[in-house]
């Protein structure tokens, strides 16, 4: 076995997120404060900071103020303040704008900024390099590495150069260990070390199974004449059912340019659905396409995101280390927003840790997080959020009422709190109890097919390399998902990555994987009813690149 070479540092931090950066760059400020050294690094696995950051988004800048009271003068990305709040129920053909007196506070935005996350995270890193953070971008973290007493020592990258069939080709390099006195883990939603690390722990006892959706979203370039710089506008109703949760977002940010996506929650029931095919259909309704007719679409994506909320957090510390951002589900899918949450989370992680360090701590479970988590404002925050998605998992009209009573005539403090029973994966049902669903073909000017979206995504991985979408038993795609559900990750998948390919006279039906389309948004890792696709990071530098996304 091929030696690797360590590297020591006091924290390492897997992701280069907001979560992550954010607590890279508290460290340093609370070492300079202190007059002390601490070391930190960040591992990205994107080509660069910010290349696989996806979001919305309208940000809360209340945590980044706390980082960086003077984020404005150094020229921080928050450059469209939000300037209207629009929600609206969509029917096939019309809709109904909800009068603004009887907007909940959630879906209030005055204050905050519509945002490009991928700019603000590239931002963010400017000012992590500029207090000393080690920025290593395009290594992957691949393995979690463990103490003798089994306490978190450090992760390592993953291997460079191995073969389709993992075989050491002339460009092999071995992966870099890299050991800490702490290690956070801030890869986002279903972290694939994280997802090892609640499991390991057992840090997801006694808590609500995690629910999520998938978002999918476009940028496009908007006739000047029709935008509207900060506007917020968000829908719910058509094209979903009215028992599928889901809604849209569209954000008018500077420069003519729009940021237009669809949610979908993984909790869906229908084999059929597709939720990328849903977002296209949204466009063409009449009230929607008029914003893009004479536009230009420049970028796509799309990310799974972590919505179970305050009831489907893990424990968030363990021997060596902590869970920050959406690695542990840090998002408030009441207000559509995460990224204040991530921020805080990170700095609140990092002061344990800084605190531990200074006491000659190492290794241990820095249990100040949860307690400082406990009685900060994003605890008050996320509890008040904690019955949205469950009463709106019960259908648009009964959750739109239930929250309606939650958050306005509670304001978020009912006496009750509605749980999560099920994961997302075992909430399809049989293909034959379930209605096909006929979905239009694209125009190619409003709507498009996926391989065109994945083009604009600007997605590349090395062909050369094991694939990282693998299965723990390659018979079940054909024996289980095709004879049960008719292949439902042909659909849920938003890239085109999965397909059931047949021989010519339409016999002998297998599960084609085309890992080079893979976004990295981690929904079959998610949905996939037996849990048999195991996510797992391809080769650093792989996936999409994200332009003001």
């Amino acid at each position: 076995m091929t030696q690797r070479e360590s590297m020591e540092y006091d924290v390492v931090v897997v992701g280069g997120g907001p979560a992550g950066l954010a607590a890279a760059i508290r460290i340093k400020q609370l070492a300079a404060e202190k007059g002390t050294e601490t070391s930190v690094c960040v591992l990205e696995k994107g080509s660069e900071i910010g290349a696989h950051i996806l979001s919305g988004a309208v940000m809360d800048p209340r945590a980044l103020t706390e980082l960086i009271p003077d984020w404005k003068e150094k020229g921080a990305p928050l450059n469209a303040p939000v300037t209207e709040d629009r929600f609206m129920f969509l029917s096939e053909s019309g809709g109904w704008q909800v009068p603004d007196a009887m907007l909940p506070g959630c879906f209030r935005n005055h204050g905050n900024y519509v945002v490009s996350l991928a700019n603000v995270c590239r931002w963010l890193g400017q000012q992590a390099e500029a207090v000393g953070v080690e920025i290593f971008p395009g290594f992957a973290a691949a393995e979690v590495l463990f103490n003798d007493d089994g306490s978190v020592k450090g992760v390592a990258t993953g291997n460079m150069g191995v073969g389709k069939e993992g075989e050491e080709t002339e460009n092999f390099q071995p992966g870099m260990e890299l050991h800490a006195k702490y290690t956070f883990f801030a890869e986002g939603c279903r972290g694939h070390l994280g997802k090892q690390i609640q499991e390991r722990f057992k840090l997801r006892e006694g808590v609500d199974p995690q629910v999520y959706g998938i978002g999918l979203k476009e940028l496009w370039q908007i006739d000047p004449a029709k935008h509207k710089p900060g506007l917020v506008m968000h829908t719910a109703g058509w094209p979903l059912e009215s028992d599928t949760y889901g809604g849209s977002f569209l954000y008018h940010m500077e420069d003519n340019l729009v940021a237009v996506g669809f949610v979908v929650g993984l909790g869906y029931k229908n084999p059929y659905l597709s939720p990328y095919e849903e977002f296209q259909r949204y466009k063409t309704h009449p009230k929607i396409r008029t914003f893009f007719e004479g536009g230009k679409r420049l970028a796509y994506g799309a990310r799974a995101i972590s919505a179970g909320g305050i009831q489907s957090l893990p424990k968030l510390v363990f021997a060596g280390g902590a869970l920050i951002g959406d690695d542990a589900g840090f998002l408030n899918a009441s207000r559509i927003k995460g990224s204040h949450a991530a921020i805080k989370s990170g700095m609140m992680a990092a002061e344990a840790a800084f605190e531990a360090i200074g006491a000659g701590r190492t290794s241990d479970e820095l249990t100040a997080y949860p307690e400082a988590f406990r009685s900060s404002w994003l605890h008050d925050e996320l509890h008040r959020a904690r019955n949205f998605k469950p009463w709106m998992s019960k259908g648009l009209v009964t959750g739109t009422i239930m929250v309606g009573v939650d958050q306005i005539l509670f304001g978020g403090k009912a006496p009750w709190t509605l749980h999560h029973h099920h994961s997302d994966n075992e909430t399809l049902v049989n293909k034959r109890d379930a209605k096909p669903i006929t979905y239009p073909k694209p125009d190619g000017v409003i709507t498009f097919d996926r391989l065109s979206s994945v083009f604009v995504s600007n997605t590349n991985h090395e062909e050369n390399q094991p694939c990282h979408l693998t299965l723990k038993d390659p018979s079940v795609p054909v024996n289980v998902n095709l004879e049960l559900y008719d292949a439902p990750e042909q659909r849920y998948c938003p890239a085109g990555v999965y397909e059931i390919v047949r021989d010519d006279d339409g016999t002998n039906p297998r599960l084609q994987i085309n890992a080079q389309n893979c976004v990295h948004c981690k929904t079959c890792d998610i949905k996939d009813p037996t849990q048999n696709i195991v996510w797992v990071v391809p080769e650093g530098g792989g996936g999409p690149t994200y332009p003001n996304m």
